[in-house]
């Protein structure tokens, strides 16, 4: 019989990361923010197929950089993710993905986003789009990076450079198919990135209570009033923007009245409805809430709609 051999001094290593582990980590259903790339065109009716094929490329550059700086994000803030209730699942704080195959991931998501450049036609109207359009996506990265390493700690500057990350999408789809953006579309971009941001800080606080600083530092800085107020500002000036828009458009849309005017309603219940969600603490982030509540997405789904059809379809040149 042979002899039981001692306990080895090295331990078991850990499973390999599986492919859903990867996806995670590329959290690909916040791609669903890359819905604003595609704002500029729709509003400036760029249809052309030249135009699609431009906007198709510029949404898959900026949904792989932004996969590609979660990565980086989820490195530099896996010990601070093991405070947070949802978080602290993510692959690289869990310990199912490790540092060096996140960096390997990393490589490979910004290769696949500057193929994704390529697929701006060269003949799409307007001058170096891709050129612009690669620029904007260039400055969505550095932005990130500045959050991720010292705006992220800073009150007011946090969200502000979330937001620029919002305005630099548009920017990006308006450079891609070669449409101008407006002050209009800008200011709503700003303002709403803005609601989304204090909006997601709220939210934190309200599910997290006293324990929301463990998991991000700036939560200190922050009291329940201040963002309470913030959410509330940002969303009335979001709205008053877009209604400053609608007001301005009322000669293209004239049927009896200015039927653009319809959109207010899937919008104003939607913002308030996303409002009235965090501040109960129902979610803690309103970009999950786009993904899981559904009367949210109904009033966007309508949203969207109707404006497609108004602006294909209806405007009076």
């Amino acid at each position: 019989m042979p002899e039981p051999q001692p306990p080895s001094s090295i331990s078991p290593s850990p499973d390999p990361p599986r492919l859903w582990d990867f996806i995670r980590l590329a959290r690909p259903w916040q791609w669903a923010k890359g819905a604003f790339v595609l704002v500029g065109p729709l509003y400036g009716r760029a249809f052309s197929h030249n135009q699609l094929l431009a906007a198709a490329g510029a949404f898959l550059a900026f949904a792989f950089a932004s996969s590609a700086c979660y990565v980086i994000n989820d490195i530099a803030d896996r010990d601070a993710d093991l405070a947070h209730p949802r978080k602290r699942h993510r692959p690289i704080a869990a310990g199912r993905v490790s540092i060096g195959a996140a960096y390997g991931f990393f490589i490979l998501l910004v290769a696949l986003a500057i193929a994704s450049l390529l697929i701006v036609p060269e003949s799409a109207p307007g001058a170096l789009n891709r050129e612009w359009l690669a620029a904007c996506v260039g400055a969505y990265v550095v932005n990130v990076f500045a959050y991720s390493l010292v705006l992220k700690h800073k009150m007011v500057a946090d969200v502000m450079s979330l937001s620029v990350g919002f305005v630099l999408r548009v920017l990006g789809g308006c450079a891609a198919v070669g449409v101008e953006p407006s002050s209009w579309l800008l200011n709503v971009t700003f303002f709403l990135s803005m609601f989304l941001a204090f909006g997601k800080r709220l939210g934190e606080r309200r599910v997290m209570g006293d324990d929301a600083p463990a998991a991000r530092i700036v939560q200190s800085k922050y009291t329940d009033e201040l963002l309470r107020m913030s959410v509330v500002v940002t969303c009335v000036a979001t709205l008053l923007t877009y209604a400053a828009y609608v007001v301005g458009q009322e000669d293209h849309y004239r049927h009896g009245f200015n039927i653009l005017w319809l959109t207010m309603l899937p919008a104003t219940y939607g913002l308030l409805r996303a409002m009235v969600k965090v501040e109960t603490g129902a979610f803690d982030d309103p970009t999950e809430m786009a993904v899981r509540d559904r009367p949210f997405q109904v009033a966007a789904a309508v949203f969207a709609g109707v404006t497609l059809v108004l602006l294909k379809w209806v405007r009076k040149d």
